[in-house]
C-alpha cells in the first residue's frame, strides 16, 4: 500500500477543535482521521478508516480463530420482536424509532439478540446442531441524550457482536470462557492496556457479567480494585460488607430536638458539634453518624412509584448504580410537586419513622447496608427545623430492605479480602454476559435434547466497541506532539518524508517508496512539492504512524534518518540497507 500526501484526501489542523473534549477527539479531528457531521455522528476520512478496518481485521481474525461464525444482520428492524422481549419499551428514548410507507414501526438496530435468537430458532432444532456461536461486525444506533468525546460515545457506532448457543448452563460455562479468551487476545494485539472487572448485567439480563475497560482519566465508567487480592469490578457491581449488628441496649432513648436552619448535613453537624444540648460526650458527630434520606421516583415498564433511600450522610447516591439496581425502571429525584402529594415527606427533614415495614405511606423505603440493626443515627423527624437523635435500627424503625446505591470510595473496604479499595477510571471496550434463557423464553428457542425433550437454549452475548476502540487506542498512545499508533493498527507502517527542493532527494525517496512496497510494507510517503520540512516533521508527529524515515541532506552521505515514533530514537540507516531495515521492524 501507498498513500501519497500529495494526492490523499488530508487536511491537518494546527488548533484544537472547539468541541473536542477528550485527547482522543481532539487528535483525531486535527491528525485528519475523521469529522464531525452531527453531534454523536462522525464520517472516517482515509487515515480513520484504514485505522479503524485493522481494528476490525484483528477482532474478526480473533473471532474467526476461536471457531465462531459471521453473519450480518440489518441494521433496520421491525418492532415485533422487541415486543416480544419487552425491549420496545424498556429503551425508552434511546431507541430510534421510525415507520414506513405503510406505517409499520421499525428501529435502528441498537442491538441484535433477537435477531440472533430468532435466526438459530429458525435454522437449528436439535441438541446435535448445538454449541454454535455466531457473531458480525455491524454499525448500531443508540439516541444518546448527551453524545460525547467524539467517536467514544455517539450515536452511530459500529460494534461486534457475538452470540452463543448451548443445551445447559455447564455448555454456556464452555462459550463464555472461550469468548473471554478471544477478548483477551484481540485486546492484546489491539495494543490496549486493559483491566477485567466484574459488571452488572443491566438491561441485557443473564448473570455472570465482566467489562474489560482500558484505564483512562476521562473513562465514563469508574472501576474499583484490590491490592491485596486480585478483585476488581465496575462500581455498579460493587457490593457494601455488612458490618456487624450492633447491641444498642444502652442507647438512649429517640429524642426530637430543635435544630433552626440545619436542612443540609453540614449544617446539622456544625450545630450539634455547638449547641451544648445537642453535643455526645463520645467526641463530635460527623455526617457519618446522620442518616440521610432522598426519595426518587422509578418510572418502569410496569408502572411508576417512589423509593425513599436512606444512606450515612456522608456520601451520596450513585446514579449509576441506583440504575443498575432498578434497571429497567429508570430513577428520577423528587421535585417539589411530588413532595405535594406526600406530605409526611418533609423536604430536608424526611425521617425513617414515616416509612419502613409498619409505614402506610406508600413509599417503599430501602437503605444503604452500612445501617444495619442496632446502629444508632440523626435522622430527619418529619418536621420542619426538627430532628430526632439516638434513632436506632430496629428498635425505631424497620426498612423494607437493603439497596447498593450510595457512592464508592477509594479507600472502602474490599468486599472479597476486606483491605482497602483503590479507585480509577476507564473505557469500556468489551462486555461479556452469560444470558442464560431471557431471549430465548421470550421468543421460543427450544431444540429437542438426547431423549427427545423440548428445552430452552442458553445464550451467551459477547460485545466489543470496534469504532470506540479506536479512540480507546488513541486515549493510550499519544504525546505531546500528536498520536503514536501501535503498528498493527496504524494507517501505515512507515511515514517516508522528503525533504528539500533537490529532485535527487525525491526521486531517491520514490526509488524507496516502491521498493518498501514490494517488500510488504505499507506506506505514507509525503511527496509534496513546496512543503516546508517543519510542516511535514509536524503533520508525520501528529499523525502518528510508528516508524518516520527522512530522505534530505543525510542522502549526500547515503543515508536516511529513521524515527522511532513511540521512543523519539533516531537512526542514521544507509539508504542501501533501508528496505530490510525498515520491513524487520516491529
Amino acid at each position: 500500500m501507498l498513500l501519497r500526501m500529495s494526492s490523499l484526501f488530508l487536511r491537518t489542523l494546527r488548533e484544537d477543535p472547539a468541541d473536542a473534549e477528550v485527547p482522543s477527539h481532539r487528535l483525531l479531528v486535527r491528525a485528519g482521521y475523521v469529522r464531525r457531521v452531527a453531534p454523536g455522528i462522525f464520517t472516517w476520512l482515509p487515515l480513520g478508516f484504514l485505522t479503524f478496518r485493522n481494528v476490525e481485521r484483528i477482532v474478526r481474525e480473533e473471532m474467526d480463530s476461536a471457531g465462531f461464525q459471521e453473519v450480518h444482520f440489518p441494521a433496520l428492524l421491525p418492532r415485533e420482536p422487541y415486543e416480544l422481549t419487552n425491549r420496545w419499551n424498556e429503551y425508552g428514548d434511546t431507541l430510534f424509532r421510525l415507520q414506513d410507507r405503510k406505517k409499520s414501526d421499525y428501529l435502528l438496530g441498537p442491538t441484535h439478540e433477537e435477531m440472533f435468537t430468532l435466526l438459530v430458532k429458525g435454522e437449528y432444532s436439535s441438541y446435535k446442531d448445538l454449541p454454535v456461536s455466531l457473531y458480525q461486525i455491524q454499525t448500531k444506533f443508540r439516541d444518546e441524550a448527551r453524545p460525547r468525546a467524539g467517536i467514544l460515545r455517539g450515536r452511530e457506532f459500529v460494534m461486534k457482536d457475538s452470540y452463543s448457543f448451548d443445551i445447559d448452563d455447564a455448555g454456556l460455562a464452555v462459550s463464555y470462557a472461550k469468548h473471554r479468551d478471544a477478548y483477551i487476545s484481540t485486546f492484546d494485539r489491539l495494543g490496549l492496556d486493559y483491566v477485567i472487572v466484574t459488571a452488572t448485567s443491566g438491561a441485557m439480563g443473564g448473570s455472570a457479567s465482566e467489562e474489560f475497560l482500558a484505564p483512562t482519566v476521562i473513562g465514563e465508567d469508574t472501576f474499583v480494585r484490590c491490592d491485596s487480592c486480585d478483585f476488581a469490578a465496575n462500581v455498579e457491581a460493587v457490593t457494601v460488607p455488612f458490618p456487624p449488628v450492633v447491641d444498642a441496649s444502652a442507647t438512649l432513648s429517640a429524642h426530637v430536638e430543635s435544630t433552626p436552619k440545619a436542612p443540609t448535613i453540614d449544617a446539622l453537624v456544625a450545630l450539634s458539634n455547638t449547641d451544648a444540648a445537642l453535643r455526645r460526650v463520645e467526641g463530635d458527630w460527623t455526617a457519618a453518624d446522620t442518616l440521610k434520606t432522598v426519595v426518587f421516583w422509578i418510572d418502569s415498564p410496569a408502572g411508576s412509584y417512589p423509593l425513599a433511600i436512606g444512606v450515612p450522610g456522608d456520601r451520596e447516591i450513585d446514579m449509576k448504580r441506583l440504575e443498575a439496581v432498578v434497571s429497567p425502571g429508570a430513577p428520577r429525584p423528587f421535585e417539589e410537586a411530588d413532595f405535594a402529594k406526600y406530605p409526611m415527606l418533609v423536604k430536608g427533614y424526611i425521617g425513617p419513622q414515616a416509612l419502613g415495614e409498619s409505614s402506610a405511606s406508600g413509599v417503599r423505603f430501602v437503605v444503604d447496608p452500612r445501617v444495619v440493626e442496632g446502629t444508632r443515627w440523626i435522622a430527619g423527624a418529619n418536621s420542619r427545623d426538627q430532628h430526632i437523635y439516638d434513632l436506632v435500627v430496629g428498635r425505631d424503625f424497620t426498612p423494607d430492605g437493603t439497596i447498593e446505591a450510595a457512592e464508592v470510595r477509594e479507600g472502602d473496604t474490599c468486599p472479597r479480602c476486606g483491605e482497602v479499595l483503590l479507585i480509577a477510571r476507564g473505557i469500556e471496550i468489551g462486555h461479556i454476559f452469560q444470558l442464560g434463557r431471557k431471549y430465548a423464553d421470550a421468543l421460543g428457542l427450544k431444540v429437542l435434547d438426547e431423549h427427545g425433550e423440548l428445552v430452552t437454549v442458553t445464550m451467551g452475548s459477547y460485545g466489543i466497541g470496534v469504532s470506540r476502540a479506536v479512540a480507546a487506542i488513541a486515549e493510550q498512545h499519544y504525546d505531546e506532539y500528536g498520536l503514536v499508533w501501535p503498528r498493527e493498527i496504524a494507517p501505515a507502517d512507515v511515514h517516508l518524508v522528503a525533504t528539500g527542493k533537490d529532485d535527487l532527494i525525491f526521486d531517491a525517496a520514490e526509488e524507496l517508496a516502491r521498493d518498501l512496497v514490494a517488500a510488504g510494507v505499507r506506506v505514507l510517503f509525503d511527496d509534496r512539492r513546496g512543503v516546508s520540512p517543519g510542516v511535514k516533521f509536524k503533520d508525520s508527529e501528529l499523525i502518528g504512524v510508528p516508524t518516520i524515515v527522512v530522505v534530505g541532506k543525510g542522502l549526500a552521505d547515503g543515508n536516511i534518518e529513521v524515527k522511532d515514533r513511540r521512543t523519539g530514537e533516531r537512526t542514521d540507516v544507509a539508504l542501501t540497507d533501508a528496505v530490510s531495515y525498515l520491513a524487520a521492524l516491529d
